[in-house]
C-alpha cells in the first residue's frame, strides 16, 4: 500500500524522522481484553436473545451483539461520541473486538458501526421493552461478575446505595432543567450501586427539576428483588437525607427491607436532641470527641415511632457542638450504635463510585428530538416522527454502567494480582489505552503489545481467565 505521508524529520534530533503508514497499530489494545470479559461472562447473549429487533433484516450490516459490543467497548475505552466510531472504523484493535465473526473476516469486513447507525442503535435500544431488558442487563453483569470471583457462591448480604448523580448538559435535551440548588441545567439520575463490592446495578434518569426521593421506592423495590434473586440472600438499603419519605420509610418496613439513612433536621428533632448538646465539664481534649445518643422518634407522617441515633460532635476550632441524626430499621441488638454509624459512613465508598461513574465514563446525555430529515442520503417519501430522545439518554446511561462493570471486572482483578488499588481512570491509561500492532502470519494474528502495558497484561490476563464464571 505505500506510505501516504512523507517522512518528516524532527527538528530536536536529526536522526529521527516520522512517517505515516497505514499499518495495523491501534491505540486501543485494551477493547480486546474487555471483550473476553463479555465474551466469558456471557452478558452479550443473554441481552440479544431478549431484545426485539425492528430492523428489516435485509438492511442489516451490524447485528444487535456487534453493536451492543462497539456502544460499550467505546465508552469503555474513553470515546464517548458515536463520531469518534468514524475515526476508529479502521482500528484493528475495535474491529476484532466488536465483530461476531471469527478469523481475519472481522479485518476484510465493512468496519465499525458508522454514527448513524449507532445513533439508530440507541432509538432501537430506546423502546420500552428494549431499554428494560437493557437497565436489568446492568444488574446481571454485576450479579454474574460477583459469582464469578465468588466461584459461583452467591454473597450472604450487601447494602444497596441509593443517591442522586446530577449530570450537567448543555443544550435543550428533552427534560433537562435548571436546577438551582446545583446551579446548572442537569439530568438528575437515580444510580443504586454496592459499596462494598464497587458495583453498579442500576441507573434511572430523571428530569433535571425533580426531588431526590421522586420515584426512589418503586427503584429500590425492584433493585432489591433482583438483586436477591441474582447474587444476594440479604439486601440493606443505606440512603442519603433527602430520601427518608414517610412512603419510602414505610414501604421498606413493609417489605422487611433493612435500612439506614441519615435524617433531616427540624424543631422536634433539635429539642430532643437539646439536652446532648452540652459538652462534660474539664479542658477539651486535643482530638475532637464524639457522642451517641439512642432516641425514638415519630414524625407527624409517620406510622410509628422508629429508632433514631443522634450523633454529637465537636469541630476543631468550632466553639459549638455539631450534630446530625441516623434513622434505622435496624433493632439495636443487631446493630450498635456505633455500628450503624459506621455502617453508614462507608457511603463515602459509593460515592467515589458514582464520581467514577460521571467522571471516567462520562456519559454524553446529548439526544435531543428531532424528525429524521434523510434516509441513506435521500429524503424520506412519508414523514417520520422524532425518536424519544429522553428514552435514547437513558440508553446512553446505561450503556455507560455497562462499560463501567466491564471495567470494574478487570480493575478488581488487577487490583488483586498486583495489592494495590486501582481507579478507573488508571486502568484505561496505563493498561487499556497504549500502543500495539497487530501483525497476520497465514490465518493468525498477533496483537503485540507496548513495553509499558506489557507487564500490566501479563499479570492480569490469567487473573481475569481464573474467573468461573457460569449462569444463574
Amino acid at each position: 500500500m505505500g506510505e501516504t505521508l512523507s517522512p518528516v524529520t524532527t527538528g530536536f534530533n536529526r536522526s529521527l524522522s516520522v512517517v505515516c503508514r497505514p499499518d495495523r497499530l491501534t491505540g486501543d489494545p485494551g477493547a480486546v481484553l474487555l471483550r473476553e470479559v463479555l465474551e466469558r461472562s456471557g452478558i452479550v447473549p443473554w441481552i440479544t436473545a431478549r431484545l426485539k429487533d425492528t430492523r428489516r433484516q435485509i438492511d442489516v450490516t451490524h447485528d444487535l451483539a456487534s453493536l451492543i459490543r462497539t456502544a460499550v467497548l467505546l465508552a469503555a475505552q474513553g470515546w464517548r461520541d458515536h463520531d469518534d466510531a468514524d475515526a476508529l472504523r479502521h482500528d484493528p484493535a475495535f474491529r476484532l473486538a466488536t465483530s461476531s465473526a471469527a478469523g481475519l473476516t472481522p479485518l476484510n469486513g465493512p468496519g465499525l458501526a458508522s454514527q448513524p447507525t449507532l445513533s439508530r442503535f440507541t432509538a432501537l435500544m430506546a423502546e420500552a421493552g428494549n431499554l428494560k431488558i437493557l437497565r436489568e442487563a446492568v444488574l446481571e453483569l454485576a450479579g454474574r461478575g460477583i459469582r464469578a470471583e465468588r466461584k459461583g457462591k452467591r454473597m450472604r448480604s450487601v447494602t444497596l446505595d441509593v443517591d442522586s448523580a446530577p449530570i450537567e448538559v448543555h443544550g435543550h435535551q428533552p427534560k433537562a432543567e435548571w436546577n438551582g440548588h446545583y446551579a446548572a441545567r442537569i439530568y438528575h439520575p437515580l444510580i443504586t450501586s454496592i459499596a462494598e463490592t464497587g458495583d453498579m446495578l442500576d441507573a434511572r434518569l430523571r428530569p433535571g427539576n425533580v426531588g431526590t426521593a421522586d420515584g426512589a421506592l418503586d427503584v429500590i423495590l425492584d433493585v432489591v428483588d433482583r438483586a436477591r434473586k441474582s447474587f444476594c440472600d440479604v439486601a440493606m438499603v443505606r440512603i442519603d437525607a433527602g430520601f427518608p419519605s414517610a412512603a419510602l420509610l414505610a414501604g421498606l418496613d413493609a417489605r422487611g427491607i433493612p435500612y439506614v439513612s441519615r435524617l433531616p433536621a427540624n424543631r422536634v428533632l433539635d429539642r430532643l436532641a437539646e439536652p446532648c448538646m452540652k459538652r462534660p465539664p474539664g479542658r477539651r481534649p486535643a482530638e475532637p470527641r464524639m457522642w451517641l445518643y439512642e432516641l425514638r422518634y415519630q414524625a407527624e407522617t409517620w406510622d410509628r415511632p422508629r429508632r433514631v441515633i443522634l450523633v454529637v460532635k465537636e469541630r476543631e476550632g468550632d466553639l459549638l457542638l455539631d450534630r446530625f441524626f441516623l434513622v434505622t430499621s435496624l433493632p439495636w441488638t443487631r446493630k450498635l450504635r456505633h455500628e450503624v454509624l459506621a455502617h453508614y459512613r462507608e457511603r463515602g465508598k459509593a460515592e467515589g463510585h458514582m464520581g467514577e461513574l460521571k467522571d471516567v465514563l462520562a456519559p454524553a446525555l446529548s439526544s435531543t428530538n428531532r424528525a429524521k430529515t434523510h434516509w441513506r442520503g435521500k429524503k424520506p417519501k412519508s414523514k417520520t416522527s422524532a425518536v424519544d430522545a429522553f428514552a435514547c439518554n437513558e440508553v446512553r446511561l446505561l450503556v455507560a454502567c455497562l462499560a463501567y462493570q466491564v471495567m470494574h471486572i478487570a480493575r478488581r482483578a488487577m487490583a488483586q494480582v498486583t495489592g494495590t488499588g486501582w481507579s478507573l481512570r488508571r486502568l484505561r491509561e496505563r493498561v487499556l489505552r497504549a500502543g500495539a500492532r497487530l501483525t497476520i502470519s497465514g490465518r493468525r494474528m498477533t496483537l503485540a503489545l507496548s513495553s509499558a502495558a506489557a507487564p500490566f497484561w501479563s499479570l492480569l490476563w490469567p487473573r481475569l481467565m481464573a474467573l468461573h464464571w457460569a449462569d444463574p
